[in-house]
């Protein structure tokens, strides 16, 4: 149960003999929405598609821990302790879409809905405003990267959001089952996504995992399309190799072709991959290589909680824990690489 301080209940109990102004009305003026579209627990606004500010104002008369998230499950700013009555300010820019999950999947809720979670969670103000200067991260991927609809799934690209601050968002256009082909030829995937890329956007791909039957050639020029088709709308592509299955050798490695990514015609997509990049001059993010440094450092055993195996058996699709350990590899390669200034990034 979210703790407000007497002055905020009193705010909400003055509020609520008031005649409501219509939040889309206030959005469409540019006043930012507030604390009365919230209630104990979640707030919800009602703005159309687009980027959108977001302040907050943590805290209460007693020590309070919030995270919050929204939409469909992204985590948006990690959990922040603030002592007794203490107020602590935090903002992040969050993007509102429709669909607002897989953007093969149901449209949603509309507006932007957030949800406040941690061990004691205290908020004591809030503002929403169009975010004016935001610069997009685009996400172009599969099952692994995508906005899960449900538990106990969750892909990275889920996670990544709460670890951006105010200026930079994520728009994760990935989708369950998708490969470089079928990417390419949904419309409702890379043709509604390449038209909203802006100059100095980035464009994360990580295609790989559903591309069982593609051959090399067919692979390296899919690859290669969507290069050509970020870069023509002035955007920054960043080519990401995929995750690696957790499947084990009996000597403790990965080193198979299950768990990096070999298709059963022998080719080797990490390995494309990086061909594609240094070819096409383009940056790299080997999360292959990442993720199996952390799999194998762990063992066979640990690495479980990576995934869905204790749920489902499942040594592919990560847990919220897994997506958030490989966010965390992901957020570090965009300082690394100076994709992201570091000042737009939370450490931790």
């Amino acid at each position: 149960m979210r703790r407000f301080n007497l002055a905020v209940l009193a705010a909400l109990t003055l509020s609520a003999g008031l005649t409501a102004v219509p939040a889309q009305a206030q959005a469409h003026d540019r006043k930012p929405l507030g604390i009365e579209n919230c209630t104990a627990n979640a707030c919800h606004f009602d703005v159309v598609p687009g980027t959108y500010d977001v302040k907050v104002l943590l805290g209460g008369d007693a020590e309070s821990s919030t995270s919050i998230g929204g939409e469909t499950r992204r985590a948006l700013l990690p959990e922040t302790p603030v002592p007794a009555g203490e107020r602590v300010a935090r903002s992040f820019t969050v993007n509102v879409r429709t669909p607002e999950g897989e953007p093969t999947g149901p449209e949603g809720t509309p507006g932007l809905d957030l949800v406040l979670g941690g061990r004691a969670p205290a908020l004591a103000d809030i503002k929403v405003t169009p975010a004016r200067h935001a610069r997009q991260i685009f996400l172009v991927g599969d099952s692994t990267v995508c906005d899960q609809p449900g538990d106990p799934y969750s892909g990275w690209g889920q996670q990544l959001p709460q670890y951006l601050r105010k200026g930079v968002s994520v728009a994760n256009y990935a989708d369950s089952g998708e490969s470089t082909v079928s990417y390419l030829s949904d419309t409702r995937l890379w043709a509604t996504v390449q038209p909203q890329i802006r100059r100095g956007d980035l464009v994360l791909v990580q295609l790989a995992h559903n591309d069982k039957t593609t051959d090399e050639a067919t692979y390296r020029a899919n690859l290669e399309s969507l290069v050509a088709g970020v870069r023509e709308k002035g955007g920054k592509p960043v080519l990401v190799t995929p995750i690696v299955r957790r499947w084990f050798n009996s000597d403790g490695t990965l080193n198979n072709n299950t768990a990096l990514l070999v298709n059963g015609l022998g080719v080797d997509h990490p390995a494309v991959i990086r061909s594609v990049a240094a070819a096409e001059d383009v940056p790299l993010i080997d999360l292959t290589a990442k993720t199996k440094a952390v799999v194998e450092s762990l063992g066979v055993e640990a690495s479980k909680a990576l995934y869905l195996y204790n749920e489902k058996r499942d040594n592919t699709h990560t847990s919220t824990h897994g997506a958030t350990v490989y966010a965390n590899l992901v957020r570090d390669e965009l300082v690394a690489q100076h994709l992201v200034p570091q000042g737009q990034v939370r450490v931790g």
